[in-house]
């Protein structure tokens, strides 16, 4: 890894590795997920949420649906040795345990696209300016576009003061410009199938709305490093 690539991740808490994963490996896992989905008719022109989704607020969605989807062999898929060396190599030590993979899969037409009203939330505490105990991988299954249901994450939330923080983004009538002026900005975890996004879990961050036609494909697990 370069040093440039240190300073973003010790600065933002969040690091794009792009095209990190071959589109080719990750095809074959989007066939099995689009077969699941038809089988239960979510996604596509024309189709509706299955019966078990409707009438859930749009984030109970999310975990509902990756909950009826199961994908063999997606763990050595895409959370190989490569992505475990960048891990540790940026947590500077080994990890101490794991969390298994989990899909990230969100219905198409949620709804408008809004900052507000989402479930902002961070998975660790730990003091600013100590080094990661935990890092977070974002795998993107399928090209994802802006707005498109894709986790967002408030770069530099780990050095901040959450409760003033997390009051900004429930009250601010324009939250982008408000966490501008604090030194923070929103990153959006779209892009192209094989993108990979690194977070500090002491990073702020939600799921968002996906205002697509398309399913929005994602895998995470969760890395744990002794302090």
């Amino acid at each position: 890894m370069e040093a440039a690539q240190f300073d973003i991740f010790r600065e933002q808490g969040c690091l794009r590795l792009s095209g990190f994963h071959p589109r080719k490996r990750l095809a074959p896992i989007k066939q099995q997920l689009l077969d699941e989905l038809k089988r239960l008719k979510v996604g596509g022109a024309g189709k509706s949420l299955s019966n078990r989704l409707q009438g859930l607020p749009a984030f109970q969605q999310i975990g509902k649906l990756s909950s009826l989807v199961t994908v063999p062999g997606l763990q050595d898929a895409v959370m190989t040795r490569e992505l475990l060396a960048v891990i540790v190599e940026l947590a500077g030590r080994a990890s101490s345990s794991s969390q298994g993979i989990q899909l990230l899969l969100s219905p198409p037409h949620q709804g408008d696209w809004t900052l507000h009203g989402l479930n902002w939330h961070v998975d660790m505490a730990a003091a600013p300016g100590e080094r990661a105990p935990g890092i977070q991988a974002f795998v993107l299954i399928d090209d994802v576009a802006p707005r498109g249901g894709a986790t967002l994450a408030l770069a530099g939330s780990h050095r901040a003061s959450g409760p003033k923080v997390r009051e900004l983004l429930k009250t601010s009538p324009d939250p982008e410009d408000s966490l501008r002026e604090m030194g923070l900005a929103i990153i959006e975890m779209s892009g192209r199938a094989g993108d990979v996004f690194l977070m500090d879990m002491r990073v702020l961050h939600t799921p968002s709305i996906n205002s697509t036609k398309n399913v929005r494909m994602m895998a995470t697990s969760r890395w744990f490093f002794d302090r």
